[in-house]
């Protein structure tokens, strides 16, 4: 979906990307986008949060949560399930329950305490803010937009919010860049909150919210809607076992696969190119978040057998994005590109796909755009393409860039085989077989070059600037295009045997 509504417990820091840690007990609000398994933030747009009493626009962070309108939780009173949110705020003793369909955030708050309550909406919250605005839209609506800088440099959201009952007064802050809207609530008394967002307009989120929620229907109606919709995309696969820890481990990382790629379109086809401009699409989402580097070995390979009507969504957004922005994503998010992690990976989902027979996309312009983005001087490319590797002093992480461009450069030559364009499958199967350039016989791994030779005071174990994320154990059986030419190099089957039973029994400080 679009939206990934949740509490917000983090603002800073590597291990608060997603905006959530499970060992914090402060909760500063309920925003309705977050990353997830990142290690570069973003998203948190639109903060809402319920407080009584006196209003408070700073939340509370630099000055401690009593000051604020942050407030602490005890983590017995949270519940999650996919789709589902629930917990107590207890500085004001306020149940928050939390829904969503695919564009619509769905907010249930109690107040069960007597006087005055009110909801907080923060646009200052997380990322820098470029533009932005608030406004109130009768006496139970409020709608703005957010266009911030942080990973993604320019990254719109519009949003309508439709509360369940009247306002009976309200505050700007902060340059009318927060609100408070205050309620006279009875102790018991509930308020529900219906969030729709968009990329692309106002008036995009309006129709977001018109569509897919129904004000007659209850929270709880809702929630069974969402939970009818997980059930079925968690039955793709079925597992059966008396370890219930297993299979609480499978279904986690099923729903894991879930949760990204997001929809990007609104539910009139509308959506933001990576031209920043307005396009209309056909009668397929649009979608975002490609991270490729980590999702092209396991994850789109799964899509291809249980989502591949997706599949092809995805493949046509990565041919969008070719025709607006100039290249097919590397690590995409919300119309921008990040450049984030190596590889041109887009090549292998397409490939992929195309072997298996899905095929729902123009092939030939998905040829082209793959060729196109083989044939860039960036990152290292330059060289890979004039002398077969890259050495140390051309690029960082050399030997994986090396490894990786060989895989995606067999993956082209595949498709266009499969095309029977046999002048680029000549190209390009020479091309996959460059992973050998960089392996060294007398060490037994794949290793960085210097100076025409090999870097000097090789170590395997040592995680270094000529790998990514990883060492010279991890990178040197990559050859997932040529496992038999790789046990070649190795000396034969047997010995090769050996290597991986030593990858796998070995025993040695990473350094």
């Amino acid at each position: 979906g679009m939206v990934q509504l949740s509490p917000d417990t983090r603002l800073e820091g590597w291990d608060g990307c997603s905006g959530y840690h499970n060992t914090d007990s402060v909760i500063y609000g309920f925003s309705h986008t977050h990353l997830s398994g990142t290690g570069v933030s973003d998203y948190g747009d639109v903060l809402l949060m319920p407080t009584q009493g006196e209003v408070q626009f700073d939340n509370g962070y630099k000055t401690g949560a009593e000051n604020g309108y942050a407030s602490w939780f005890d983590k017995k009173t949270e519940k999650a399930s996919p789709g589902y949110y629930e917990v107590n705020l207890a500085e004001n003793n306020i149940d928050v329950r939390l829904t969503s369909t695919k564009r619509v955030g769905i907010h249930e708050y109690t107040f069960n305490n007597d006087g005055q309550s009110n909801v907080i909406i923060d646009l200052v919250h997380r990322d820098k803010l470029k533009d932005f605005s608030l406004e109130l839209n009768g006496t139970n609506e409020v709608v703005g937009h957010r266009i911030s800088e942080a990973w993604a440099t320019e990254q719109h959201l519009y949003f309508v919010a439709k509360f369940s009952r009247n306002f009976t007064k309200h505050s700007f802050n902060n340059n009318n860049k927060k609100l408070a809207l205050s309620f006279d609530a009875k102790k018991g008394e509930e308020v529900t909150i219906a969030v729709g967002i968009s990329a692309v307009s106002i008036e995009g989120a309006r129709k977001n919210l018109e569509v897919e929620y129904n004000p007659a229907a209850s929270f709880d109606e809702v929630y069974a809607d969402t939970r009818k919709e997980w059930e079925k995309a968690l039955n793709k696969i079925k597992v059966k076992s008396v370890d219930e820890d297993k299979l609480s481990i499978f279904y986690s990382a099923l729903y894991h696969t879930m949760i990204a790629p997001n929809v990007f379109s609104d539910v009139t086809g509308e959506y933001r190119g990576m031209d920043q401009q307005i396009h209309q699409t056909d009668n397929t989402d649009v979608f975002t978040i490609f991270s490729l580097w980590d999702t092209f070995r396991g994850a789109h390979p799964l899509y291809s057998i249980i989502e591949q009507e997706k599949t092809n969504a995805f493949i046509n957004t990565f041919l969008k994005h070719y025709e607006q922005g100039g290249e097919l994503p590397v690590w995409e998010l919300a119309g921008n590109e990040t450049g984030c992690m190596i590889g041109y990976h887009s090549v292998s989902v397409i490939a992929d796909a195309y072997l298996k027979g899905i095929r729902g996309y123009d092939a030939e312009k998905a040829l082209e755009a793959m060729q196109h983005s083989a044939k860039l001087d960036k990152l290292g490319l330059e060289a890979y393409k004039r002398k077969g590797f890259i050495a140390a002093g051309d690029e960082a992480e050399s030997v994986s860039k090396t490894l990786e461009y060989a895989y995606d450069d067999w993956c082209i030559a595949i498709m266009a085989k499969e095309l029977k364009n046999e002048a680029v499958y000549s190209e390009y199967i020479k091309r996959g077989q460059c992973y050998k350039n960089i392996f060294n016989p007398d060490v037994g791994f794949m290793q960085s070059k210097m100076n025409g030779g090999w870097s000097y005071g090789f170590n395997p174990s040592e995680v270094n600037f000529n790998f990514t994320e990883a060492n010279s154990w991890q990178y040197s059986m990559f050859a997932p295009q040529d496992i038999s030419g790789l046990i070649e190099l190795y000396g034969g089957a047997e010995k090769f045997e050996s290597k991986l039973d030593e990858l796998f029994a070995t025993e040695m400080e990473l350094s």
